[in-house]
């Protein structure tokens, strides 16, 4: 079953024109292109009766753990196919598994794009919660040197006025 899985795999992702890797047997590593992160990282690796969907999305936040985590669960409501979880760091990462019987090109499709919206719209707002002290450090140092602030614009709200 699992060669049937990783042919039906390659073709997918060979029609949708994802750029990808296979490390090893039954394993895909896809680099998928974003808006707010420049690209997402996916795992596709099939075990002996799932598909396991695993994509690292943000580091173990600085601050406010509570805020950061009480944003992730209540997304994880809305979520199809993969839920946020927190690795032994506390690193953050999408995660879901699909039965190898249900894998179709039509639900990588789907799993793929829910994981690139989903890591690509809460990026920010997970910065924002757990990193907000970064931001503003940063965003003073590049002002005192006359630095770009070209990829901290979405965080201007956070300045003080």
């Amino acid at each position: 079953m699992s060669a049937e899985v990783s042919e039906l795999i390659t073709s997918a992702l060979t029609s949708a024109g994802v750029d990808y890797t296979e490390p090893e047997d039954g394993a895909f590593l896809l680099t998928l292109p974003g808006e707010r992160r420049y690209r997402t990282l996916v795992w596709l690796l099939i075990g002996d009766h799932e598909l396991l969907i695993e994509s690292f999305v943000c580091r173990k936040p600085d601050e406010n753990f509570a805020g950061v985590y009480k944003f992730l669960l209540q997304r994880n409501s809305k979520l199809r196919s993969v839920a946020y979880c927190l690795d032994a760091v506390g690193d953050i990462h999408l995660v879901g598994r699909i039965g190898l019987d249900s894998v179709t090109p039509e639900e990588i499709d789907t799993v793929l794009g829910v994981v690139l919206q989903t890591s690509d719209a809460d990026f920010n707002p997970i910065l924002e919660r757990g990193f907000a002290s970064s931001i503003r450090r940063e965003w003073a140092w590049r002002t005192d040197r006359g630095e770009s602030l070209a990829n901290l614009k979405a965080f201007k709200h956070l300045m003080a006025p």
